[in-house]
């Protein structure tokens, strides 16, 4: 006979069995989860955006030095 399959879902260290909740805590845990993907997909996010902007921030700075050492040449 096959052993019954049951998901442990811990929660302030207490340890409960997922198909022993209820329909209502079920959904709940299931919000949680889902909740806990979508943060990790924002902080993804963010990382990659924060990059970006670091990278056309010194993109800016390059070409505005370059601006300027042409500018000193004209000058000269």
């Amino acid at each position: 006979m096959a052993e019954k399959k049951t998901t442990p879902v811990v929660i302030d260290d207490v340890e409960y069995i997922y198909e022993d909740m209820t329909q209502e805590q079920q959904v709940l845990v299931n919000h949680v989860a889902d909740l806990d993907r979508k943060i990790g997909s924002a902080a993804f996010n963010l990382d990659q955006l924060r990059v970006g902007k670091d990278a056309f921030i010194t993109l800016l700075k390059q070409s505005l030095a370059a601006l300027e050492k042409s500018a000193e040449e004209v000058v000269q």
